[in-house]
């Protein structure tokens, strides 16, 4: 990929779910090197597509047909569409490693199965020697995943833990904010919240139930979206024997954007909850002081860090350790997405 005319060609999928509108905020905050910039909105029926020039020319709109991977450098999918825009679609019909492109695809979306083809990406772990082994990874690969939020937060507090001490096993149990189901979700938490306040009937088309005030182990007689799955696969591609798998388990909580992790540790010998917040300590890792309010999922909500609480020994359990951490599984998502496409770009430096 070749940084021509002062900027990349990036093409974004799913530019209008949270995620999209996360990720194309990110990109400018970042001030990532944008020549031109392609969106496709995620719909099953794919619409004009609004090129912008990000170096002060007009906008103007191109058929879907025109955009092909030969024209860009970058392809962020941010929404699990039934239809890929046609190019990506062909390239994934055919299998996106063989076809050769030197547009980089950065898959958000989780549809697609980690593998030595398509690797789950954290640079920020793997410049500090705890993540992937990045050596093994082409200066131009096919596709690389960027992983949920969920999962970064998880490997970040596993794998510091796992370089230091002996773990025997990990139960955790994640809080799922309503943006996770989408935009629809969001507004259905609100009016649940509104018409139990004022004592009316609550909708419960997209929960099946209460959500306000109340936590869900599932939607019921809903179809139930595949985020244990999917965070399964990915920290077993990306852990990788490093650290324990945990044992895991999502629930739906009243919370709009920004989810909780309760993570229970047990380790082989006894370690003390300082001797583990040394080991957590580091960016994007805060851990609250004792005289600070814990951290929240709606404090986490909009920033960049893994907000941990101190560490508690298990009372019952020598060698047991509680952590609480808090965070935005979009903006972490985000960042974590295009720090892999600047990963690629010094790679492809090299």
């Amino acid at each position: 990929m070749k940084n021509a005319g002062g900027g990349y060609r990036v093409a974004m999928v799913g530019s209008s779910s949270f995620l999209g509108k996360e990720l194309l905020a990110q990109l400018e905050e970042r001030r990532f090197p944008v020549r031109r910039l392609v969106t496709f909105d995620g719909e099953l029926e794919e619409p004009e597509l609004p090129i912008v020039d990000l170096a002060g020319g007009e906008p103007r709109a191109v058929a879907a047909e025109s955009v092909g991977p030969d024209d860009l450098d970058f392809a962020f999918v941010a929404a699990p569409v039934g239809r890929l825009p046609g190019f990506l679609q062909r390239l994934d019909e055919k299998g996106w490693a063989s076809q050769g492109s030197k547009c980089a695809v950065i898959d958000l979306s989780g549809r697609l199965r980690p593998s030595k083809e398509a690797p789950v990406r954290i640079p920020r772990l793997e410049r500090a020697g705890q993540g992937g082994a990045t050596g093994a990874i082409s200066a131009q690969p096919s596709i690389s995943i960027s992983p949920h939020g969920a999962t970064i937060a998880l490997s970040f507090a596993l794998l510091r833990l796992a370089a230091q001490f002996e773990i025997e096993r990990i139960t955790a149990h994640v809080f799922c904010p309503a943006s996770e189901l989408g935009a629809r979700a969001i507004d259905e938490l609100q009016k649940q919240t509104i018409h139990l306040l004022s004592f009316q009937k609550i909708p419960e088309e997209i929960y099946g139930g209460q959500l306000a005030f109340n936590l869900l182990p599932r939607r019921a007689g809903r179809e139930q979206p595949n985020l244990e799955d999917r965070l399964r696969r990915e920290l077993e591609a990306y852990l990788s024997g490093r650290a324990p798998m945990p044992s895991l388990r999502t629930m739906q909580a009243p919370m709009f954007y920004a989810l909780g992790i309760s993570l229970y540790v047990e380790m082989r010998k006894t370690v003390t909850p300082a001797a583990a917040e040394a080991a957590l300590t580091g960016a994007p890792v805060k851990i609250s002081k004792a005289a600070e309010a814990p951290p929240s999922p709606a404090g986490a909500a909009g920033g960049e860090e893994i907000l941990l609480d101190r560490v508690r020994a298990d009372a019952s359990h020598p060698n047991g350790l509680w952590v609480w951490a808090a965070a935005d599984p979009l903006r972490l998502a985000a960042v974590n997405a295009i720090e892999t496409a600047e990963s690629l770009v010094k790679g492809a430096r090299r």
